[in-house]
């Protein structure tokens, strides 16, 4: 009988070679993930040395805390979670995440049907230019999908704080957007 290999098998594999510590699957692994982590790392870097550096070091962080992955949610999942983390670790250390605390709360607005038709390397390039707190906030709801609660822990904001600074990156892309359309 022959024995297909699905994806979630061949990430199996690697990750059980990987916890053995074996050479050629941590590097398998790199090249599986190394181009969508950069962009994790760009994200809320930008590009340059840093967001490198950043890659690197999360993956260091992979390959000796891999025994700690269960296993039971998606690999791809831990190392972008990693990524993030040694992200936010990297802007704190630089002091670029600044905060408004507030003790009120913003509702969060729709974004208006002008963010449909911008070209993705555009939209792209709109978040890049928002101030460090609030791209890394709207990153972490937006993109990558944790709760402001979670956003808060991460972060040691106020949960208020979390939700005026999306808020705040919201309106300062719809702003940019209005005046692309002008």
């Amino acid at each position: 009988m022959t024995q297909i290999y699905t994806s979630q098998t061949i990430e199996r594999d690697l990750v059980q070679a990987c916890k053995r510590r074996d050479r050629r699957a941590q590097e398998a692994v790199f090249k599986r993930f190394a181009g969508k982590m950069m962009a994790v790392c760009k994200r809320y870097l930008g590009a340059g040395p840093l967001a490198e550096d950043v890659l690197m070091e999360g993956f260091m962080k992979v390959f000796t805390k891999i025994d700690h992955f269960k296993e039971q949610g998606s690999f791809e999942g831990w190392v972008r979670r990693i990524m993030v983390n040694e992200a936010l670790m990297a802007l704190r250390k630089e002091g670029k995440m600044l905060f408004q605390e507030t003790d009120f709360s913003f509702e969060v607005g729709q974004a208006e049907d002008a963010i449909m038709h911008l070209e993705v390397e555009e939209l792209n390039k709109l978040i890049e230019s928002l101030p460090a707190g609030y791209k890394t906030v709207f990153n972490l709801y937006a993109i990558e999908g944790y709760t402001h609660q979670e956003i808060a822990e991460m972060l040691g904001i106020q949960e208020g704080t979390s939700k005026s600074q999306l808020s705040r990156a919201r309106g300062l892309l719809q702003q940019k957007l209005n005046e692309l359309q002008v």
